[in-house]
């Protein structure tokens, strides 16, 4: 079934592809060029299209984009501007598809007459194409020829069906059904057929009637073949319902009397009202007879009556629809084809509703927004449509609206557009389409006329798919469009030298549109696809113009397009001289066309030669060329009427007459020079070509009108040819002086080019040249004497663009020539002094270059002579380069001389120079010293390199040996001079390491580690440093294994810190206890301030030259030391009097005041909170308890300290923490000494005859704040005190130590349960459990004899008695019969009584006995260490003091 398609208010069914061809996809065709001038170029617009012609006039069209900045204001009225569009259906512009529409019509058309419908059939489910299928058949040789020759399968394939499917039977069945009949009526055979039977697939045809619709208010109702009903009675009539309705056709039968109606579905029949009146009596025209009024036909078309009987061939019914008789039938198709254009809209429009429908009818035709659609989408869809018939798309186009009327887009003066003052340099614009075809340079401006779309403006408002069809400009002119706003408009043009076989093209593909319509390419209805005139050979060229810019067609270009939606475009016409020939042609070819002209060509030639004193010499020059044919053709014209026998005439000014009545009535040119009229028909006017058709009365009847007579004429072309010749004349005259050079009259012709307005030549610009150069003559001359010239005095000679100097030799020239000038230089005697001092410095010259080795200052002075000489000397060159050269071997000296400075850089940088000079014996030799230099230098950095680089190291001799060959290179060499510097270093450190332990010295570690050091960045192999870092090595595995011995696991203290004397006795309480602040400063001013700190020991021990001084250091800091204990103890001690608040007081290191359980310190004599320091659970009686300030190392048995002293001796190196180590054994064993002579004095005896009244009274006071855990010794004698607190100080443990204080502690304060050790015991005091001084001999001997197998009872006690020291003799708990090893050796022996006593043997020289708890050790010491006694533990050199 067909399908509707709605396109606007145009409701068109839309029918399937027919005859099986598919329609190719259409190809763009090449772009046209697009050009982009400059602001320049764009100031003059026709000298810009006349740059641009030769390249755009080969493809017909061109596109211009101004510059960016050019965007004049749209300045339409566009609340005026209302428009009436024309109607454009797409697929009848196209000319073979309107051929086929038509061809169709008349096949619709035949069967319609005969009163049948017209259903075009389907082939393979496509649409047949009628069209193609009689144009083959035809082609073939008609029916019979393809019948009897078989080629129905033939004719299938060539119109596209594949082959072996039997299609060209149905071809053949659908040909003699539709065609045949159609065919044999064309020839005027009978009709073998008499009816059209059709398929039920077949589609039904709507004819187009495109006769119908070319009015400019086409009727909404159309009845076809409505015809009166004739009746022989008087006022009678006949009602009668038609037997068959079509929606607004009526078409009716007419059987003799009667009228049948058609019965409707569902419906009786009504019964036919008749009049009683009598119908005529109709007679058929083949037989006379007229019964059988029922098988009598009435023809629609001439009422004539025919038996369906008696017809050839005969009918068996009574045909459907309207029927034509055989005569009707043939008047009917025979008419000729009525004339193809556009019918307007039946409604007019605005800018704002015709956008609004063009915008609705785009988005809703493609189903996406307007300014989405590709534009090449629309195209290929576009040519798509105009080349269907099944698809009627309707579009609206407002062309040609007049300007004047509605006002241009681009602003115009007293228009009603206010134009800004920005904008109103576009008033006066070339490319103001108001301005263009007025302007000088267009020869349109000589047309008095406004010529609407040629000299005035057409605006144009398109819509999508609204097209312009193929045509060429009237009179062949440009046009030129600008596109002010909108989507885009596509153009196709073809260049003018192709414009004959566009016109062959498509008269040869479509000749049946041409027969009716001879000017069809002037009517600009018809398009034809460009990829159907570019397969047959037509160039075409296709542009989108996009809003701003222009497209100029050039002469008897054709060009069509259309619009890719709504836009708004503006054009006109323009005419330049190179028009001129073309434009005389085309009037001739308008006369064979019989088209009538726009304007007339002769007017504007003769208006043009009115002003020839004032015209453009070149306009001049055609139009001289054109007025010669012109007057030529007159003469002829003239000539030939005379001899006809036209007698009269008269002049005429055809000015003031309209162009109607002027206008040929043959050929319709407008007549101005002469034009033929006659009395018979005075309207009436032709031209001199078309004498004969005026009229039928004798040539002396008729009357020349003419406008000049030839006399007139030829005065008109002389002035113009005068003007042109004038140009000739100054042309010939300048090439004269060209030629003979000579300057006289140089200005006069010169100002007569400006007077005249002569063209811009190439002669003219000749001839202002030479007389530019006899200027420049003068001024060269006084340039070269000044020395200031810049520019060249001649352009010839082959000399490059930058050579700006006269050679010597054409100075000379110059000299000689001034003499020939017209003119006298009064430079000349000037100018042969610079001749004469030119040709002193080339003697120079040539003297300094002979020179084996110039001077460079002397080189120089002559250049500076040449920059007075404004001449083109040859010895510059040469004279530059041996300066060059000279300067160079200048530095090369310079360098050379100085060697220090001479490195590789430079020799490269002078060997890099020296290659760039031009060549020459003494550079030569230069550069060979210097690359031979440069050679050894770079071999032996590259071998000390390798040297120093070398793993492992090399020998010092090596070293030593290269460097002795490098110093004779004179040059700055950097690694050598590393190397020298390496080897020196190497010596020192050599030096150093020999004298360090030179004469059994002893050296210091941070010497020696700095030595060490020192060698890691020496690359040499150094012999003593494998034995210094071993040394090194020792010496720091000494110190980690001292470290081990004395520190405390994570202790705050360094090594020599615990080693050392304390010198921070005090600090850390006074940072945070202010009442020590005052007391402090009183001990620092006794010492010396350079032993403030550790860093200051560590500092003179360092410096420290032997042992000897570091021992007198460190002797002065433990004597500092021991005064600040002193006194803090003395501090501390005063805290604990009685005061009035005794909350003020803070002790521990929390800084509280007292409470609770305190401890003591037995050295600081602070107290401290149990919670706030850690306290041994095994502290027993008798042990003193230190605080963490005061208890700083591990304190190791002197037994292991001694082998840390030896191995130290055995390494042989000095360092703080092994002077600080001699220090203290020295200092351990003179507090051994000390306490042996306390003992042998006697002091020990005297401390029980001392009063502590000072103890009770502090414990006193004490009792009422806190509860002392431990007994204290308090009350002792400063000498005692001392020795004491120096036992506390020494880093060492030591049994006397522990011995002291316990003896010391059982003498002062004594257990409530236990008498003093040293007093008369009694015998309750012998019963006690524990610490008596009974003792289990045998136990302690057994355990001895296990300590010590070898020694045997005896031999022990000989030892004892031979090695005891003094011992009580009135201790009363011995017995004669007892053993004598029962004594016990320790001066200070406490006399521990009980049932088992435990005894401990030195292991040192003396063998003697004592009790463990006097010597202060456990049973577990006892049985794992090796006890050694006070004696045995003393030096040899100490007992020897």
């Amino acid at each position: 079934a067909a399908c509707q398609i709605s396109l606007g208010k145009i409701l068109t069914p839309c029918l399937p592809t027919g005859g099986g061809q598919r329609v190719n996809e259409f190809i763009p065709p090449p772009e046209c060029p697009v050009f982009e001038p400059s602001w320049e170029e764009f100031a003059d617009p026709f000298a810009y299209i006349n740059k641009i012609r030769p390249i755009a006039e080969k493809t017909g069209i061109c596109k211009i984009r101004p510059p960016p900045d050019w965007q004049p204001p749209f300045a339409c009225d566009v609340d005026r501007l209302k428009f009436t569009p024309r109607i454009q259906r797409l697929n009848e512009l196209e000319a073979q598809t309107r051929v086929k529409l038509n061809f169709l019509d008349q096949i619709a058309k035949f069967w319609e007459l005969q009163g049948c419908k017209l259903k075009i059939p389907q082939v393979e489910r496509k649409i047949l194409d009628l069209y193609q299928l009689n144009k083959l058949v035809n082609e073939e040789g008609g029916f019979d020829a393809v019948c009897r020759e078989r080629r129905w399968t033939k004719i299938s394939v060539k119109m596209g069906f594949a082959p072996g499917k039997a299609i060209g039977s149905h071809l053949r069945a659908h040909y003699e059904r539709i065609l045949y009949p159609y065919n044999l009526f064309q020839t005027g055979a009978n009709l073998p057929v008499p009816t059209l039977t059709n398929d039920t697939k077949d589609k039904e045809y709507t004819p187009h009637d495109l006769p119908q619709r070319q009015s400019v208010q086409p009727q909404e109702t159309c009845s076809i073949a409505r015809r009166a009903k004739r009746m022989r009675s008087e006022r009678g009539y006949v009602k009668s319902e038609p037997r068959e309705v079509c929606e607004t056709r009526p078409n009716l039968r007419r059987r003799m009397g009667t009228f049948v109606a058609k019965p409707e579905p569902g419906k009786k029949n009504k019964p036919d009202l008749v009049l009683s009146h009598q119908v005529d009596h109709y007679m058929c025209l083949v037989c006379g007879s007229g019964s059988a009024e029922d098988r009598l036909l009435l023809c629609d078309g001439c009422d004539d009556s025919y038996h369906i009987f008696c017809l050839i061939p005969p009918l068996h019914d009574v045909p459907r629809g309207d029927w034509r008789c055989p005569r009707c039938l043939v008047e009917e198709c025979g008419k000729p084809a009525v004339a193809f254009g556009f019918e307007q809209a039946s409604r007019s429009y605005t800018l704002q509703t015709f956008g609004d429908m063009a915008d609705s009818f785009k988005s809703d035709y493609f189903n996406m927004p307007v300014h989405m659609v590709p534009t090449e989408l629309v195209e290929k869809e576009f040519w798509r449509l105009v080349s269907t018939i099944e698809e009627d798309v309707t579009v609206e186009y407002g062309a040609d609206i007049a300007s004047k009327e509605f006002g241009s887009g681009f602003p115009v003066r007293n228009g009603h557009f206010e134009v800004s003052p920005e904008d109103e340099h576009y008033l006066t614009s070339g490319w103001n389409l108001n301005n263009m075809p007025v302007l000088d340079a267009s020869v349109l401006t000589h047309i008095t006329a406004d010529i609407c779309g040629m000299k005035v403006p057409w605006l144009y408002v398109g819509m999508c798919f609204s097209s312009f069809c193929w045509h060429i400009e009237d009179h062949w002119s440009y046009s030129i469009n600008y596109l002010h706003w909108g989507e885009p408009k596509t153009w196709y043009g073809a260049p003018g030298y192709a414009a004959e076989h566009l016109e062959a093209v498509m008269k040869k593909l479509a000749p049946e549109l041409f027969e009716s319509q001879p000017d069809l390419l002037h009517q600009l209805v018809t398009i034809m696809n460009p990829n159907t005139l570019m397969n047959n050979g037509v160039p075409i060229y296709r542009t989108n113009q996009c809003a701003g810019e222009f497209v100029i067609t050039f002469p008897r270009a054709y060009h069509s397009g259309f619009n890719q939606g709504f836009n708004f475009a503006e054009a006109v016409n323009f005419c330049t001289m190179d028009w001129m020939p073309l434009g005389r042609g085309c009037v001739a070819h308008y006369r064979q066309l019989n088209r009538y002209c726009v304007f007339s060509h002769d007017e504007m030639v003769c208006n043009i030669a009115i002003k020839a004193d004032t015209i453009d010499v070149n306009l001049a020059a055609t139009l001289h060329e054109d007025m010669v044919i012109m007057i030529q053709q007159e003469k002829e014209l003239r000539e030939k009427i005379t001899k006809k026998g036209v007698m009269q005439s008269r002049q005429v000014d055809y000015e003031v007459l309209p162009d109607e009545a002027r206008q040929c009535f043959k050929c319709l040119t407008t007549c101005y020079l002469s034009g033929i009229t006659c009395a018979c028909s005075p309207d009436k006017m032709v031209c001199l070509y078309h004498t004969q058709n005026l009229c039928s009365c004798p040539p002396i009847n008729l009357t020349l009108h003419y406008k000049f007579t030839l006399d007139e004429l030829y005065p008109l072309m002389a002035s113009v040819k005068l003007r042109a010749n004038s140009y000739k004349d100054w042309v010939s005259n300048v090439q004269d002086i060209v030629e003979n050079k000579g300057t006289k009259k140089k200005a006069s012709y010169s100002n007569q080019a400006e007077t005249k307005a002569f063209p811009q030549s190439s002669l003219l610009d000749q001839l202002r040249t030479i007389a530019s150069e006899a200027d420049k003559v003068s001024v060269t001359a006084q340039q070269l004497l000044n020395g200031k010239r810049q520019t060249r005095y001649r352009s010839g000679g082959g000399k490059s663009q930058s050579q700006n100097e006269l050679t010597v030799e054409e100075l000379r020239s110059f000299v000689k020539q001034l003499d020939s000038l017209p003119c006298n230089i009064r430079q000349a005697p000037l100018l042969k002094d610079l001749l004469t001092r030119v040709d002193d410095f080339q003697q120079r010259s040539e003297r300094l270059l002979s020179d084996e080795s110039p001077s460079a200052l002397e080189l120089q002075d002559l250049l500076d002579v040449s920059l007075g000489l404004d001449v083109e000397l040859p010895q510059l060159p040469l004279l530059r380069e041996r300066l060059e050269q000279a300067r160079w071997l200048e530095t090369v000296q310079q360098a050379s001389s100085r060697p220090d400075s001479l490195c590789l850089d430079t020799m490269r940088r002078l060997i890099d120079q020296g290659v760039g000079l031009a060549p020459h014996s003494s550079v030569e030799r230069a550069m060979a010293r210097l690359q031979e230099l440069l050679t050894v230098s770079e071999q032996w950095e590259e071998r000390v390199l390798s040297l120093l680089e070398a793993r492992p190291y090399q020998g010092i001799e090596t070293l030593v040996a290269a460097l002795q060959e490098v110093e004779n290179i004179p040059a700055y060499l950097p690694n050598c001079l590393q190397l020298k510097d390496v080897v020196t270093k190497a010596k020192k450190w050599l030096h150093e390491a020999e004298t360090l332990q030179l004469g059994g010295r002893i050296p210091v570690l941070d010497i020696l580690s700095e030595l060490v050091l020192r060698a890691e960045g020496i690359p040499v192999k150094l012999d003593p440093l494998s034995r210094l870092e071993a040394l090194v090595s020792d010496v720091k595995s000494w110190k980690e294994t001292a470290a081990k011995t004395f520190l405390l696991k994570n202790s705050p203290f360094s090594l020599l810190e615990v080693l050392c004397p304390r010198c921070d006795i005090g600090s850390a309480h006074q940072k945070s206890k202010s009442k020590k602040v005052k007391e402090a400063p009183q001990i620092i001013k006794k010492t010396l301030t350079k032993l403030d700190s550790l860093c200051d020991v560590e500092r003179a021990l360092s410096e420290s030259k032997d042992s000897a001084s570091a021992m007198t250091t460190l002797a002065e800091v433990r004597q500092r030391e021991m005064e600040i204990l002193l006194s803090l103890r003395s501090s501390n001690e005063s805290k604990l009097l009685p005061a009035e608040s005794c909350c003020a007081l803070t002790v521990c290191v929390c800084q509280k005041p007292p409470s609770g359980a305190m401890m003591q310190c037995e050295l600081c004599r602070d107290i401290f909170h149990c919670g706030c320091v850690t306290t041994t659970a095994e502290l027993e009686y008798g042990q003193a308890w230190l605080c963490p300030l005061c208890q700083r190392s591990r304190k190791p048995p002197l037994d292991k300290v001694l082998p840390l002293l030896a191995s130290l001796q055995r390494i042989r190196v000095r360092l703080p923490e092994g002077d600080a180590l001699r220090f203290l054994i020295e200092r351990t064993v003179r507090w051994q000494h000390r306490v042996q002579q306390a003992c042998a004095d006697g002091v020990l005896e005297n401390v029980s005859k001392m009063v502590s009244g000072f103890y009770f009274v502090n414990i006193v006071h004490l009792t009422t704040l806190m509860l002392i855990l431990f007994q204290f010794i308090t009350g002792l004698s400063p000498e005692l005190e001392e020795l004491m607190v120096e036992g506390f100080l020494l880093q060492v443990t030591l049994p006397e130590t522990e011995q002291l204080y316990r003896y010391l502690l059982y003498k002062l304060v004594p257990l409530p349960s236990q008498s003093p050790p040293c007093g008369n015991s009694t015998e309750q005091d012998q019963k006690s459990p524990k610490g008596s001084p009974q003792h289990k001999h045998s136990e302690k001997a057994k355990k001895c004899r296990k300590k010590k197998p070898k020694r045997s009872k005896e031999r022990s006690e000989e030892s004892k008695r031979s090695g005891s020291p003094t011992h009580t003799s009135s201790d009363p708990a011995l017995s004669d019969s007892e053993e004598d090893y029962s004594l016990c050796a320790a001066p200070w022996c406490r006399e521990p009584e009980g049932d088992e006593v435990n005894w401990v043997q030195c292991d040192g020289n003396c063998n003697q006995w004592f009790h463990q708890i006097c010597v202060g050790l456990s049973a577990e010491r006892a049985e794992k260490e090796d006890y050694v006694c006070i004696s045995c533990t003393q030096p040899e050199y100490s007992r020897a003091e």
